[in-house]
């Protein structure tokens, strides 16, 4: 237990660098939270079809583990993140996550390219079902492959 709790203590250079961060109060649907843009920045959308949206990014320091490699937490936010986007349409209320499992293949490094690839399943009432696949994009290796469940209570047609 001690050993967990001094690797979770920051040194005073990281704890100074930490207490001058800025984060102001997030206003749903008019900008992104501090969490969206340090989770999500980078992320390229390549193409965006009905039920299916393809997108890539450079691994960034931000989201590796202290070996260098694509965080498992990162990657469940991804999955999560893109999974919420596959079933996301304007104007009708926000999405929430039920359940997800995530089938942790492989990794990435530091710079290295990963194409996202997430698909709607299906749709049973207000629950709707997505899988998302993670591909080193120069080896074509899998890196995850996540499926996720959400809840979305769209408008009434009466």
């Amino acid at each position: 237990m001690e050993k967990a709790k001094n690797k979770l203590e920051f040194s005073k250079e990281e704890a100074e660098v930490i207490s001058k961060l800025a984060v102001n109060p997030h206003r749903p649907n008019l900008d992104r939270s501090f969490y969206e843009d340090f989770s999500l920045r980078g992320i390229r959308v390549d193409r965006v079809d009905t039920e299916i949206l393809l997108c890539s990014f450079k691994v960034p320091p931000r989201l590796t583990d202290g070996e260098g490699n694509l965080a498992p937490g990162a990657i469940a936010n991804l999955v999560d993140e893109i999974g919420g986007l596959v079933i996301y349409r304007d104007g009708l209320p926000m999405n929430a996550s039920i359940s997800m499992s995530i089938s942790y293949v492989s990794t990435a490094k530091v710079d290295d390219v990963v194409d996202i690839f997430a698909r709607l399943l299906g749709r049973k009432g207000s629950l709707f079902g997505t899988i998302v696949l993670l591909k080193n994009k120069v080896t074509g290796e899998v890196i995850a492959e996540g499926r996720h469940t959400l809840f979305s209570k769209h408008a009434s047609k009466i």
